[in-house]
């Protein structure tokens, strides 16, 4: 693969990666305005971003096996369009919480097709060397989308309001389609060995990275909110959001960055990132900005910066069919994000925002630990695939 050609897929797995997660976090970025003009609380946006990632859970499997069946060059493509199309439609039609349900449950699989479109994309086009790189820069495209939706609070929110904050995101979902890669179409793949896969393993780091997702959705979803509870200015709220959503962008490279540079150990990393996030997750509980931005930081820059860093592990377990592995996975992350807004939110709403982050900090530090469990399983996994085959096995997790 020419520079330029792995730029242009790099660059087109940004694009499709930050347009189709875009509608969600628009819709906690913007929790402040929306709750105000449709009339609902937390525990009520806790609900709708449930049903989003409850769905996005329930279609993550079937649809990995599309992707791998029709290819990535027509499921990108289909994932951007009903990304725009789900955004247009909140801004035009989401007049009550329940159409705004309605639209969230419509549009959610959109997210799913998007990441397991461009992870098999990098698994096939990507030089070895620079996958954990790419992989990195792939998922920091979720805090961008983060950054994108801080942003759109005091700029357009809070001006000339929030419905033209999804008018704009459809079009950059749009323009996402010039710079989306070839990537492989119908037929180009592997044969799909599901003995290579450790699925059991998977399955529990799949449960971990979903608690370690309650947490971190919460964090994505509920900050905004919860600094505007503390007494901290809608504008400045977002600007914090956009501070930690960077943070989170750079660490999700850097740790691609460092992967391609190590022999192994990849989950032992993501692990510790858990463990240390939830530090900054509890300071959220804490009053004062000061607590408020270095929590912030910490908690996306540690305990959020991992997604890039797991899925390039799973994907260089199980090279044969990517998209279907990762989706295994993606599972636990989607039932974390269903889970964990509900959760936080009737916890903010029936007690504090200040016990939500404590339980939230809790459920990080239990992550780091199931992870940990699922890295044995893989190892074992691992020695018992060499015992059985003579072609080799990938790299280490």
């Amino acid at each position: 693969m020419s520079e330029h050609t792995a730029l242009r897929t790099g660059a087109g797995a940004v694009a499709i990666t930050t347009a189709t997660v875009l509608p969600v976090f628009l819709l906690g970025a913007l929790s402040v305005q929306i709750g105000a003009d449709l009339g609902f609380d937390p525990a009520a946006l806790g609900l709708v971003v449930s049903a989003y990632f409850g769905v996005s859970a329930l279609v993550s499997l079937p649809v990995g096996k599309l992707v791998e069946k029709l290819g990535s060059r027509l499921t990108s493509r289909i994932g951007l369009v009903g990304a725009s199309v789900a955004m247009l439609l909140t801004a035009v039609l989401g007049q009550s919480f329940t159409a705004v349900v309605v639209l969230v449950l419509v549009g959610a699989w959109t997210n799913v097709m998007g990441q397991l479109a461009t992870n098999l994309t990098l698994a096939r086009a990507m030089p070895p060397g620079r996958l954990g790189l790419s992989f990195g820069v792939k998922q920091a495209c979720v805090p961008l989308a983060t950054l994108l939706a801080g942003l759109a609070v005091p700029t357009v929110g809070l001006t000339i309001g929030w419905r033209w904050a999804y008018v704009i995101g459809t079009g950059l979902a749009l323009a996402a389609l010039a710079v989306a890669p070839r990537g492989s179409g119908r037929g180009e793949r592997s044969a799909d060995s599901s003995a290579e896969r450790a699925t059991g393993a998977l399955a529990v780091i799949g449960v971990a990275a979903g608690l370690g997702a309650a947490s971190s959705t919460g964090l994505s979803i509920f900050l905004v909110a919860s600094a505007v509870d503390s007494g901290v200015a809608p504008g400045l709220a977002g600007l914090v959001l956009t501070l930690g959503s960077v943070v989170a962008v750079v660490m999700r490279m850097v740790h691609g960055w460092l992967a391609d540079r190590r022999r192994g150990g990849h989950i032992v990393v993501v692990a510790g990132c858990l463990v240390l996030g939830a530090a900054g997750v509890v300071l959220l509980a804490v009053p004062g900005s000061v607590a408020l931005v270095v929590g912030t930081v910490l908690g996306f820059g540690l305990g959020w910066s991992w997604p890039g860093l797991l899925q390039f592990a799973v994907v260089r377990l199980n090279p044969t069919a990517p998209a279907a592995a990762t989706a295994i996975v993606q599972v636990g992350v989607y039932a974390g994000g269903c889970l964990g807004p509900v959760g936080f939110g009737l916890l903010a709403t029936g007690m504090s925002f200040a016990t939500a982050w404590v339980v939230a900090a809790l459920a990080m530090l239990v992550a780091g630990a199931g992870v940990l469990v699922g890295r044995r399983m893989l190892v074992r996994h691992r020695a018992a695939s060499q015992g059985r085959a003579r072609e080799g096995v990938p790299a280490s997790a």
